[in-house]
This record gives structure tokens, sequence and C-alpha cells, in this order.
């Protein structure tokens, strides 16, 4: 049978569809289901490597200036681990659940300088170090350190600012200031070589949860939540979250300040390193080096 030409397809829309056909016939009848498991697939070891060593190496690119406010900002935010934590001390019940309750205040600094992008320094005892690890050259060594101490000190001086407005003003009420008090004892209650171990736990923590929020997704908020939870209920030392309390007993009179630079802030800084970089940005580190061999 004659087709005239005006009812005939062009020759471009039957090579498509010849073409389409053939794809459709090459397609293996799974591969949208293989798709989509990739697409849902946990991002692999060395994906998140690479996420953090990108982050690290910008970060070490900052200038001094741009870390010292962002450290700042950092230090003066976890004030508010010590003061939602005393506020709800405050209002608890003398239970036993109590504390459990009570230590979720000690998560919302965390929270705020975490989602905040501020400069937190046990969050940069394991960023800066994939660098270091991987370049093994003065110059980075140079830089990490440069960080290390331009973040230190501007998290000790915020530190230091929330604790003395915190026992030296009348910002609270006084059954507050009470608890400040207390939250500071606490930080103090324990001999140098136990806040330097407890210190390495928190480190760790900190570093592990650095480690997983590229996992984490939409759950941020949960993942910082239930790891900080964990370090403020079983009382592992973190330098500026009880840098704050400890800053407030000094303000108060309740202990010299040589007393709290050489018994928490010293043990607590170093456990903390090891803890984060030994720990994890090394054992990290390895794994993934390891990967590629």
């Amino acid at each position: 049978m004659h087709i005239p030409d005006e009812q005939r397809p062009p020759e471009d829309s039957r090579s498509q569809a010849a073409q389409n056909g053939d794809q459709n016939q090459e397609q293996p009848p799974d591969q949208g289901q293989d798709q989509e498991a990739e697409h849902r697939r946990s991002p692999s070891g060395k994906v998140v490597y690479a996420a953090i060593l990108k982050e690290a190496d910008e970060e070490l690119d900052r200038p001094s200036s741009a870390l010292f406010w962002s450290g700042l900002a950092a230090g003066l935010s976890m004030g508010f681990s010590f003061i939602a934590e005393a506020i709800l001390k405050d209002r608890l019940p003398d239970a036993h659940w109590a504390p459990l309750v009570g230590k979720l205040g000690y998560s919302v600094g965390f929270l705020v300088v975490i989602l905040g992008r501020q400069q937190l320094f046990t969050e940069n005892t394991l960023t800066p170090m994939l660098p270091l690890l991987q370049r093994k050259d003065l110059q980075t060594l140079v830089n990490v350190l440069r960080l290390w101490g331009v973040v230190f000190l501007a998290n000790m001086l915020g530190a230091l600012a929330v604790g003395w407005v915190c026992a030296r003003t009348g910002a609270f009420d006084p059954q507050v200031r009470h608890q400040f008090v207390a939250l500071g004892h606490q930080a103090m209650a324990h001999p140098f070589g136990e806040t330097l171990l407890r210190a390495v736990f928190a480190g760790w923590l900190i570093a592990i949860l650095v480690w997983m929020l590229p996992y984490a997704e939409s759950s941020h908020f949960f993942v910082i939540i239930v790891i900080t939870w964990l370090i403020g209920v079983g009382h592992f030392s973190h330098v500026v979250a009880g840098a704050v309390q400890v800053f407030a007993l000094g303000s108060a009179g309740q202990k010299p300040w040589g007393e709290i630079l050489a018994f928490f802030l010293l043990p607590t800084l170093l456990g903390n390193i090891i803890g984060g970089v030994t720990l994890v940005a090394a054992l990290n580190h390895a794994q993934v080096e390891a990967g590629k061999k």
C-alpha cells in the first residue's frame, strides 16, 4: 500500500524511535533499582574523608582575623550550654532521672556553634590534621598551629566573658547562680590524670561527631544532641564548655585561677587533643590510606 509522503513520519523521527527502542532493549530491567540503591547508599569513608579534607583546606586558608572572630563567637555561644544546664537543674526536681534530662541543656551551645559554623577548638583537632597527615610538611604544620592557637585563644576569651557575666552580675536569679557554682565545682572534682582521661573521651566523641555529620544529612540536629548529651552525662571534660564553668567559679572567687589553669584547663586541653587527633584523625586517616593500596 502506498503511503503519501505527507503522512510518512520524518526520517529523523523514525531514526530516533529506533534508537530509543534499541536503548530500551539494551537497558537491564533492574537498572532503575540499581540507580535508586546508589542514590540511597551512605557515602563511603573515602567520600567523607575527601569532604572533610576539602573543608580543612578551606579553614587553613582563612585569615587569622576571621578565625579569631568566629572563635570568639563560639566561645560566647558555648555559654548557652552552661546557662541552659543550670536553668534546667534549677527547675527539675531532686530525682534520680533529673541529671539525664538536665544534661540536655549541655547540648544547646554545641548546637549553636556547629550548626552556625563557628570555630570550636575541639572540632579543629580533627579537620586540620588531615591535610597535615597527608602532606607531612613544615608549612602545613605551622598553619595548623596558627589555626589552633587563634581559635583556642578566641574560645577562651569568649568563655571567660560569659563565665564572668554569669558569676558577677545580676543577669540571673540567685538560685540559678547557685547552680553555676555547683557546675563549676563538678567540673573541678577530679584529679589531673582522671580529668585528662575523661577529656580524651570528650575529644574522641567530638571528633567522631565531625566525622559523622556528612553521613547524617538531614539529621544533624539529632546527631549533635545525642553525642554532646553523652559527653555531658558522662562528665567527659570538654575544654571550651568546661572553661565557661570553671571561669565562672574563678570569677565568683570559689577557686584560685592557678588551680583552674593547672588542674582543669591543662589536662583537658591535652586530653581533647589526644582524643581528637590520635584516636580519630590518625586512625581514620590510616584506614582511608590503607584502602588505597
